[in-house]
């Protein structure tokens, strides 16, 4: 080889010593350093000296631009002499040993490995090869090892390997070579060919016989042996060569050996590297079951409940966590079948898709539209059959990490690339002609006013179309309605029994007659009564209405009117009642009853209204006035007389008409009237009927308690090890439709979900106050569990209930970062506080060892689902509780506001509410116009008037977000305020709005579907005016608008996000969804109007919610069927957002650290239409100067693009991915982490929020 030339470095005397050695030791290089050794040695060791005894010598020879390195490794090639190899070894090691690893890469840099390996064979030919220069050669490479990413490859192929293998069989007893031996061993194991190379060389068996029980002895050696050990475990082949050995019961016994023996907890690593190895091999179906029975589950649960005092143990336990959940059996959900409870059978299915996947499955859990009680199909739809079998799904990188939820793709492989694409192109797709009739819900563009007296109070054009709601509510229903919420009655006299279902024949909807009846046809004397035959009267003196009561809030429910049929079935379907719930405070004798009210000092409500009990609607009994009250105990098959004792009660309803404006019990019962749904609910929830008035207190982020994730998993394992401990008793269950409240001694709390917007599917009591919660997927489909709204009654007071819901989706949630579930209690209500609270601790959200179906989960196999647990305790005996995922707003709530809206209208205001179609469910979709109407019938008025721009806003496409449904009652109360401002707003603009996009999915519970089992915000790009008609009719309008030149200024779709805080918004951008992706453009193709960022730029600023640095403007592919991009890309809206808002709190701003609530979000939906009307001010000027500055802040950091991940079907949402640090304590299996990030992680989980992360964790997490 070349002999290099020693360099010195600027600044380094050339007159050095060591420098001076060096070039001697250069000169020699070659031949000469054969003939001369005794030079050689000298040279080399007089080196050493130097380098060891001088700080600086070792600088020297390192420092940049010397060459140092370089002769060392040429003398170390060269040398045939054992002494001069050796001191050329000692020399490396001092010069490796400090430098934090930059030496050793300069080392690896130089070809250093290479020549160790070579140096390495040549020894191991001398018989007997020297000891010393074997220790010598493994020490060093031990070091440099770690530093060479092509270790493993050149030791293998260097044959390397197996003289490592070779020295270590020889030298078990030789602990001093034995221990660089194993170092070395260590390094090879992390590449995966040599692992199972070793494997076959029987170096698994070999490292059992090293590893050995307690001793103070060797300690340093055995924790290596167990690295190198963990290391060759990760290979599937290893861990079945270990289990097929006996060795899981071996280390077992171990690791008990050692924590039995290691009081002081001196060698906690060790007992990690034991437990590694235990992970590594339960990564194997063979292994996890070898586990399972040597006990494993029990040895690790009692060993790490003995640890928990000690938090220095953590490691130890989040380990061991994570091995017994793997270990933990998987299991089915409680459920016959994964499809929701209730079934709506199409019009017609779907070509392709996961509803025309769910339709094809064999029959066995839909034969009938009816509820029945599903059987469990031979095909099971709940557990993947491959489950069986040994396949590559199952690899050693089975991680409980969520990174393993998504592809693995980078972080802009959903970016929309494709240029054409990415410019808008105005293309209404459909021909004027039949766009054309969309010309009726556009009166105000032709409205001329001409027979309109503008002195007269209200104008009969604004209201001839606004029968929305009156309508709705004294059609088209015949069934009757229990209000407030009862349970099922008997299943042999279900109210339920309207054989057309409320359904509308002509959209080929479909029947549902009682659960209980053999066929379609009821009996005889169950004719329902018609809805117009019941007469509300808001007064004995004034005449009976079938229509909308009065808003006279204060007045006294005080009779109803039925005919002498409606008595007989009443009496038929009476239920006898041992007790009613909330006796001594709610209810009152009939002499008395309308005299006393409640009254609490310091309460916001100090009025009350009397609602007689019980409260007969459509000739059904009240039977449970107070909601599921423990002390109704009437079995579900019971019959008899009414308790003559609750007859003429009074339930005193507390007024919230000065508070809440837009509420009103009675004309809420009346709209749930004309709310069509699939199970037919026949009750109301009480927190629906009362109203929320939204409480004056602050509600923080929940502060995370230091392991309560760890400690709610150690319980879920504990019913594994402890069974006869576990009740498994089902307490409520909507499979058994007739009867879905199991009746018990009153042990266990009762449960309902049969209201509007309820959903939960089945309970079962656990411990004897803890209870599994499963939720129901949206109908016609097999997921989406993420919504849930229930009754809870029969509660003790001071007890501690603990709920487990058991089926979430998501990876990750809120619930792991300040959130809290929400609580309704009757009690406060009827004590004058009649609103929602955040309650709950010990909140956590984890995965589970529930399986979910690959058909569920989008073919993707061994997914499990997500337990979100809390507990919490009741203040009051016998109360009536709700739970809820966020602030429930139904669909019948929508109709009451639009009806109290109607009535605060002055004659200032334009509003006129219209039917936009009907949904397949039969419930109407109404559109609202607002304006504000012209100041005379003059030419210039009438055309300023219909020349306004237009704003379009729509929201609630998806039934779980409810927060867009109370931005949007903020953004209605505002528009039809009395403000200057809001007289400014509607001077300034026509607003069409849709509120509530998807009714159906709202009514019956769901999350995120409509009826026809999929996300309606996916079917922008090509809607099914059957399958989806809310989106098919609203685009229209769109289209129709862009025919006649009326395209919106502003598109907004309101939604809820689910895994971020604060609000924002998506926006559409050509230039920043490039400047996101590696694509080329030019500049003509960049051109862009920065009009889109004005509107989010304004709400930053006005808007105390709303984060600018949370927002984002770029397309992507997985995007391009919702509202945001087709309204952008198809009708040419330049701001066409998607405004999020957070479910959970916010980061930042006056709201920092707190809670979301109706208040903040009625003020944010206030915040927007002020929002447009400082837009309107900037729009209107001709020159857009004013928006030049937000160039710099698409540049700048703050605003830095996130780029959505790609989305899975299953849970493909309009969001990026959570850009939170994900706290999953023991759910780590990355090796390249700390072994104990888990640990990390949890002492600072109660943070609310980390700092941002760079680029390239975003880019990894995304």
């Amino acid at each position: 080889m070349n002999k290099p030339k020693m360099a010195t470095e600027k600044g380094v005397p050339s007159n050095s010593r060591v420098l001076m050695l060096l070039g001697q030791l250069e000169r020699m290089n070659g031949e000469a350093m054969g003939r001369d050794v005794e030079t050689a040695r000298q040279v080399t060791a007089k080196i050493l000296h130097l380098i060891q005894t001088q700080e600086k010598s070792g600088k020297e020879v390192m420092s940049k631009g010397s060459t140092g390195m370089e002769v060392i490794l040429a003398s170390l090639e060269s040398s045939r002499d054992v002494q001069t190899t050796l001191n050329i070894l000692y020399i490396l090691t001092e010069l490796l040993t400090v430098g934090r690893g930059r030496r050793a890469g300069v080392f690896v840099s130089k070809g250093g490995t290479g020549i160790l390996f070579q140096i390495l064979i040549s020894a191991s030919k001398e018989l007997p090869p020297s000891e010393e220069l074997m220790l010598q050669l493994h020490s060093l490479l031990a070091k440099v090892g770690p530093k060479d990413r092509k270790f493993g490859v050149k030791a293998r192929l260097s044959g390397a390997l197996n003289v490592t293998v070779n020295l270590l069989k020889q030298n078990l007893q030789n602990t001093k070579l034995l221990l660089p031996c194993l170092q070395v061993l260590r390094v090879y194991s992390t590449n995966s060919v040599n692992a199972i190379s070793l494997g076959k060389n029987g170096v698994v068996e070999l490292m059992f016989k090293v590893v050995a029980p307690y001793s103070k002895k060797n300690t340093s050696l055995l924790k290596v042996a167990l690295d190198a050990l963990g290391a060759l475990l990760k290979s599937k082949t290893n861990a079945r060569r270990a289990v097929d050995g006996g060795h899981v019961s071996i280390l077992l016994a171990l690791y008990l050996d050692w924590h039995r023996n290691d009081t002081r907890h001196r060698h906690m690593l060790i007992r990690k590297g034991l437990l590694v190895c235990l992970r590594n091999i339960t990564n194997i179906k063979l292994g996890r079951k070898a586990f399972i029975d040597a006990d494993g589950m029990r040895v690790l649960y009692n060993s790490s409940t003995e640890c928990l005092p000690v938090r220095t143990l953590d490691p130890l336990i989040n380990t061991s966590s994570l091995i017994m959940r793997k270990c933990f059996p998987k299991n089915r959900l409680p459920l016959p079948t994964i499809k929701s409870a209730f079934h709506y059978q199409l019009p017609h299915v779907p070509a392709a898709g996961p509803v025309a996947q769910l339709y094809s499955q064999p029959p066995g859990g839909r034969k009938t539209h009816q509820l029945c009680n599903k059987p469990l199909k031979k095909v099971d739809d709940v557990v993947d059959e491959s489950d069986n079998e040994e396949t590559d799904a199952d690899t050693e990188n089975d991680t409980e990490n969520e990174e393993d939820e998504k592809d693995q793709h980078t972080a802009n492989d959903d970016i929309e690339t494709d240029l054409n694409k990415l410019h808008p192109k105005k293309n209404p797709g459909r021909p004027f002609e039949e766009l054309r009739v969309y010309e009726r819900f556009f009166v105000e563009l032709s409205e001329d006013f001409q027979g309109f007296n503008f002195d007269c109070s209200k104008s009969a054009s604004t209201t001839s179309s606004s029968t929305f709601c009156s309508s709705s509510a004294s059609t088209q229903s015949s069934r009757p309605i229990i209000v407030p919420t009862a349970q099922a009655l008997s299943p042999k006299r279900d109210p339920i029994s309207s054989p057309l279902g409320g359904c509308n024949p002509t959209k080929g909807t479909h029947t549902l007659p009682s659960p209980s009846a053999p066929t379609p046809t009821p009996p005889a004397p169950l004719v329902p009564l018609e809805l117009d035959t019941i007469h509300l009267d808001k007064d004995q003196d004034k005449q009976e209405k079938a229509n909308i009561p009065s808003p006279d809030t204060h007045s006294t429910l005080s009779s109803l009117s039925r005919p002498p049929q409606g008595q007989v079935i009443a009496q038929e379907l009476v239920k006898v009642l041992e007790g009613v719930s909330l006796e001594e405070e709610v209810f009152l004798s009939a002499e008395d009853g309308g005299k006393k009210g409640v009254k609490q000092e310091g309460s916001p409500v100090n009025t009350t209204r009397h609602i007689q009990s019980p409260l007969l609607l459509g000739g059904i009994p009240a039977l449970r006035v107070g909601g599921g009250g423990s002390n109704w105990g009437s079995d579900c098959g019971s019959e008899g007389a009414e308790d003559e004792g609750a007859e003429g009660a009074v339930l005193e309803v507390p007024d919230t008409a000065l508070l809440l404006p837009l509420h009103d019990p009675d004309i809420y019962v009346e709209m749930v009237k004309g709310t069509l749904s699939v199970p037919q609910y026949a009750e109301v929830a009480y927190p629906d009927y009362f109203g929320h008035v939204a409480p004056t207190f602050r509600e923080p982020l929940l502060e995370r308690v230091y392991g309560v994730q760890r400690s709610k998993i150690f319980q879920d394992i504990e019913r594994l090890i402890h069974p006869n401990d576990i009740l498994d008793k089902v307490v409520y269950d909507l499979d058994i439709p007739s009867c879905p409240l199991i009746e018990d001694n009153g042990e266990s709390l009762k449960f309902n979900s049969q209201f509007e917007s309820g959903n939960l599917r089945k309970v079962i009591q656990v411990r004897k106050h803890e209870y599994d919660l499963v939720l129901n997927s949206d109908i016609n489909s097999n997921h989406y569990h993420q919504w849930f709204y229930f009754e809870v009654s029969g509660m003790r007071v001071g007890t501690m209930y603990r709920f487990n819901i058991i089926n979430c989706e998501k990876s990750n949630s809120q619930f792991n970062y300040g959130m809290q579930v929400l609580m309704y209690s009757v009690q406060e209500a009827i004590s004058g506080r009649p609103r929602w609270v955040r309650t709950g601790t010990d909140i956590c959200y984890y995965k589970n060892n529930f399986a979910r179906s690959s058909i569920a989960a989008g073919g993707q196999k061994g997914k499990s689902y997500y337990t979100m647990t809390f507990s919490t305790n009741f203040s009051h005996k016998d109360d009536v509780c709700y739970f809820a995922y966020h602030y429930p707003y139904t669909y019948s709530t929508l109709k009451m506001h639009l009806s109290k809206l109607e009535a605060l209208r002055t004659p200032h205001i334009y509003l006129r509410q219209d039917v936009l179609c009907e949904t397949l469910g039969g419930n109407k979709c109404p559109l609202l116009t607002i304006t504000a109407m012209p100041e005379s019938n003059s030419n210039d008025h009438i055309c300023q008037f219909r020349n306004r721009p237009l704003i379009f806003l729509s929201a609630r496409v998806h039934p779980g977000e409810t927060n867009a449904s109370w931005v949007m009652k903020g953004t209605l109360e505002f528009l039809m305020g009395t403000s200057p401002l809001a007289a400014s707003l509607r001077d300034a603009y026509i607003f069409k709005i849709v509120p509530m996009l998807n009714p159906d999915g709202v009514i019956n519970g769901n999350h995120r579907c409509s009826l026809s089992g999929e996300d309606l915000n996916r079917q922008w790009q090509n809607p099914n005016p059957e399958l989806h008609p809310t989106i098919y009719h609203t685009k229209s309008l769109l289209q129709y608008l862009a025919h006649i030149q009326r395209a919106p200024l502003v598109f907004c779709d309101y939604h809820g996000h689910s895994r971020k805080k604060n609000v924002f918004m998506y926006g559409c951008s050509v230039k920043e969804t490039v400047w996101q992706s590696n694509i080329s453009a030019t500049s003509s193709d960049l051109q862009e109007d920065l009009g889109y960022r004005a509107l989010p730029k304004i709400l930053s600023q006005i808007a105390p919610a709303f984060s600018m640095a949370s927002c984002s403007f770029v397309v992507e592919r997985s995007k391009e069927s919702t509202a945001r991009v087709v309204v952008w890309r198809e009708i040419g809206v330049q701001r066409s957002y998607t405004m999020e808002s957070t479910l959970c709190g916010c980061d930042q701003g006056k709201y920092k650290g707190l809670q979301i609530g109706t208040r903040e979000l009625e003020e944010m939906g206030a915040q927007f239409c002020v929002a447009l009307l400082r837009l309107k001010r900037l729009t209107g000027l001709r020159n857009h100067q004013h928006l030049l500055d937000l160039e710099s802040d698409i540049i700048g950091p703050q605003s830095k693009v996130v780029s959505s991940s790609t989305t899975t079907y299953v849970l493909e949402e309009d969001e990026p991915s959570f850009l939170e640090a994900i706290d999953y304590s023991a759910e780590s299996n990355d090796e390249d982490a700390e072994p104990d990030n888990e640990h990390r992680i949890e002492v600072h989980e109660n943070t609310d929020h980390l700092d941002p992360p760079s680029d390239s964790d975003i880019n990894h997490r995304d």
